[in-house]
């Protein structure tokens, strides 16, 4: 179930946009994150300004936890790492998009553009099947006297 429930959530990850992270003692904000699925060292990267709380803590190579919760992939997952501050403008110039762009007005060139590097350790994931399935199962549990089966559930270490 492992291979199998971690290949769903790098797919489902990659078609998802947003999540909350959280890094050392900067509370969880909202980002986008960008999906780089190396098998040997999976990375999520982000795109945040210098002066964030976010970034301070990247800079001390903090632990990290990205919160996802998604009801059109229908994946929830709470993902552990740790975050660091990187100067990489290869890096920056693959994922740099519009949505990026409209947060610094020097464009991906801005002084005050940060690059973050999630390196991932593990992830909780949930994998539902979607809200008519989690309603029937709900339903066929109050009949049955059952727990419903609500999709798949586990532990995913990187």
């Amino acid at each position: 179930m492992t291979d199998s429930l971690k290949k769903e959530f790098w797919d489902r990850l990659e078609d998802t946009r947003t999540g909350m992270l959280a890094a050392g003692s900067a509370p969880a904000v909202p980002m986008s994150h960008f999906v780089e699925d190396d098998s040997t060292a999976p990375v999520l990267w982000f795109i945040t300004a210098k002066g964030t709380a976010l970034a301070e803590a990247a800079n001390s190579g903090a632990n990290a936890q990205y919160i996802v919760s998604t009801k059109d992939e229908h994946l929830y997952a709470r993902i552990d790492g740790q975050v660091q501050a990187v100067h990489d403008p290869a890096q920056l110039d693959r994922i740099w998009n519009v949505m990026a762009d409209v947060w610094f007005d020097g464009g991906q060139h801005d002084s005050d553009v940060q690059l973050l590097r999630m390196d991932l350790k593990q992830a909780e994931v949930w994998l539902t099947d979607g809200s008519i399935k989690f309603l029937f199962e709900v339903a066929k549990a109050h009949l049955t006297d059952q727990q419903p089966d609500v999709g798949q559930h586990g532990t995913v270490h990187f």
